[in-house]
């Protein structure tokens, strides 16, 4: 791939690459338990931005990985994206019914089901990672996932729905439910390339840290100015279910200048890194001006 193309091909392309990699990894819809199997294509193959796995090959690049060792890890982050999102929408958690545009997991094959496939697919992630023998991969996966990332994230979102949260503990929230598995999907695509200096594994995580905070801030903004048909979720939810977010708690104004910082602070941390950070870079842009 022409290392010179812009961006909308570049990530087109990692795009098409991943679907094609998470498409061999999954079990056949034929195979049984055939409706689990089904579930589970759906939930992964039904369309998305595949942020995270575009940040993995991102990241791959500036370390100098092939993008044939990054596939794995592209993978593995989507694959645990993809069932936390069945998860996060099942009626004991966010009560949604649209995903992606489509309907969500657990209204097009029922509850039960939908919880499986959410659980087999986390198990999936790990076996691809555990396949490729990433170092350290599957640990820095887990960490991101538990309770000390993603789940944990989704556990404090839980408990404060119609509670009034500090800007402190929003960005706590938030760092651990959506930016913990942006930063993981950095630190494993920069893992399959050659050793980073201290001063580039520290750009690196500044970066991640940023972009991942930034990226659910634009989805706080987006669920109050996008519509379902832009966003392919139901608009309005947060404010619906009385809970905390960026607009809320600092307003529609100061969440829109958020953004602007953290977008700052993540090119920041790029500076001197020369041509291997050109794609985190537009990748922040891309993220921090999004429109769904």
């Amino acid at each position: 791939m022409n290392p010179d193309v812009a961006f909308p091909v570049w990530s087109g392309e990692r795009a098409q690459r991943v679907a094609a990699v998470l498409d061999g990894c999954l079990p056949p819809a034929g195979e049984p338990p055939q409706t689990l199997h089904q579930a589970m294509r759906y939930a992964v193959l039904g369309g998305g931005k595949r942020v995270r796995a575009l940040m993995a090959y991102a990241a791959g690049e500036f370390a100098g990985g092939d993008p044939d060792v990054v596939d794995a890890a592209a993978a593995a982050v989507e694959l645990i994206h993809a069932y936390s999102l069945i998860h996060d929408d099942l009626p004991c958690m966010d009560d949604d019914v649209l995903r992606r545009g489509q309907p969500a997991c657990h209204v097009a094959y029922g509850e039960a089901m939908a919880l499986l496939a959410g659980d087999a697919l986390q198990a999936l992630a790990f076996e691809v990672l555990a396949q490729a023998r990433l170092r350290d991969g599957p640990a820095l996966l887990a960490r991101a996932a538990g309770s000390r990332g993603m789940a944990g994230g989704q556990a404090l979102d839980l408990a404060s729905t119609g509670a009034v949260l500090s800007a402190d503990a929003l960005e706590l929230m938030h760092r651990l439910k959506t930016g913990a598995l942006i930063e993981a999907a950095v630190r494993l695509g920069a893992a399959c390339g050659s050793s980073l200096s201290a001063m580039q594994e520290h750009a690196l995580g500044r970066c991640a840290s940023a972009v991942g905070l930034a990226f659910q801030v634009v989805d706080d903004v987006l669920d109050v100015e996008g519509t379902a048909q832009s966003l392919g979720k139901t608009a309005g939810k947060d404010a619906a279910q009385q809970k905390p977010t960026y607009v809320s708690v600092l307003g529609l104004a100061a969440a829109r200048e958020l953004v602007l910082k953290l977008r700052a602070e993540a090119h920041a941390a790029l500076a001197g890194s020369g041509p291997a950070a050109r794609r985190l870079g537009e990748i922040v842009d891309w993220l921090t001006t999004r429109s769904n």
